[in-house]
């Protein structure tokens, strides 16, 4: 049987499953990306053969993992409503400062004491699983532009997964710098805070900034007859994604930060413009295509063994990172504010892990040597097994409940 017609096959039903299924599990306790890695695993393990390891193919899950995610971030940056703005992302700017610094630390000292793992390998760990994912968080982010679905809780974690995966990258190369030259810090100190943190960060936002604002004047401001808005084409989203990627990472910035300022940006140039439900829903339909492939091959390298060896220490330290170190770093970075306990503990359980992870681990694994990457695999994958799983059960429930108390407050308030 012809390899190209199977192939073809396959992917016209993939597709078709990608507008389906969301649809169908809408009411079930079962989400999308639990659904795309239970048929890879059954796939792949009823074919058998060669299995999509990441292990085998550092490269393509690098690439992989970083087309995603960025199409995610501008995904995440075009449905904010809410003007940038320092009093009205306060829970945002706490997550990122306080909660997302203790998460690292607390995941490598994880690492560190029950799975001994050595320094660069801790440190890694800590960069990897820290972020939340602009991915597969999608069940508890704001709805689409100008649909008024932005309560506190969907836009922070909106918020905080559009920055936090950047915001991860100097803690990844740090790893990345130890495993090469050791943990003298006169080795690679100067360079990393120098360059790693400072300038990759800065020229982040200001390439992410700059390319969004002239993207948002093409497309708004310029005149009439020559506005982008007028093709009333969604893949202009997908152009966008990759020129301020691509452009910010040849002066050598930070591409995820860049990709999702550029996309605040372009909505900030007109605000309620019809044109960004265009931009977003191509950029999310894009999204949910690539994450289902991703996640079907993430499902086939578990039916390859990717947790094989894994003992009761790496389960007990997958659990931690899930029901301790977010939950407890989130609770703390929102100490002080007036925001409802029931609503701060949403915001500080649904820290989901996902493909922003794998793509760490890929970029660590093609930039140094990391003795315990198969390992890592294994653990983080594990983790972002029970986070799907975990945060994919509970998320509509909680979310409804999280509602309904809202509504019956605004009630009582009129």
């Amino acid at each position: 049987m012809d390899p190209y017609i199977l192939l073809l096959v396959g992917t016209g039903g993939l597709i078709l499953l990608v507008a389906w299924l969301p649809m169908v599990l809408r009411e079930l306790p079962l989400s999308l990306p639990m659904f795309c890695i239970g048929a890879g695993y059954a796939v792949f393990a009823l074919i058998g053969g060669d299995t999509p390891n990441p292990l085998g193919y550092p490269a393509a899950a690098e690439r992989l993992c970083e087309l995603v995610v960025i199409v995610a971030l501008t995904g995440a940056g075009l449905k904010l409503d809410r003007p940038l703005a320092w009093r009205e992302w306060t829970l945002t700017w706490r997550l990122l400062g306080i909660a997302m610094p203790l998460s690292i630390l607390g995941i490598g000292l994880v690492g560190h004491w029950l799975l001994g793992l050595g320094t660069a390998a801790s440190v890694l760990l800590g960069g990897a699983l820290a972020p939340t994912d602009p991915v597969l968080a999608s069940d508890v982010q704001v709805g689409p532009p100008r649909s008024g679905e932005e309560d506190e809780v969907r836009f922070t974690l909106t918020a905080e997964a559009g920055l936090n995966d950047g915001l991860a990258f100097p803690f990844v190369n740090l790893a990345v710098a130890v495993a090469l030259v050791g943990t003298d810090p006169t080795l690679w100190a100067g360079h990393w805070l120098g360059v790693d943190v400072a300038w990759k960060l800065v020229a982040g936002v200001a390439a992410g900034w700059g390319i969004g604002r002239l993207l948002g004047w093409l497309t708004f401001r310029m005149p009439n007859r020559a506005r982008l808005s007028r093709t009333g084409d969604g893949f202009v989203a997908l152009g966008a994604t990759l020129l301020a990627y691509g452009l910010t990472e040849l002066v050598h910035g930070y591409g995820f930060v860049a990709v999702f300022v550029a996309a605040l940006a372009m909505r900030s140039a007109e605000r309620h413009h019809r044109y960004h439900d265009r931009l977003h829903d191509f950029a999310e339909q894009t999204e949910r295509l690539l994450m289902m492939v991703l996640l079907v091959l993430f499902g086939g390298a578990l039916a390859g063994g990717l947790l094989d060896g894994l003992g009761w220490p790496a389960v007990t330290a997958a659990l931690v990172f899930i029901f301790l170190v977010r939950p407890l770093a989130g609770m703390a970075a929102m100490i002080g504010t007036t925001q409802p306990l029931a609503e701060r503990g949403a915001i500080a359980f649904f820290g989901i892990r996902g493909l922003g992870s794998f793509y760490y681990l890929a970029f660590a694994a093609n930039a140094a040597r990391f003795p315990e990457m198969a390992e890592l695999w294994a653990v983080v994958g594990l983790t972002v097994l029970i986070s799907v799983g975990l945060h994919g059960v509970t998320v509509t429930p909680v979310m409804r409940r999280l509602d309904a108390r809202r509504r019956r407050q605004g009630t009582l308030a009129l």
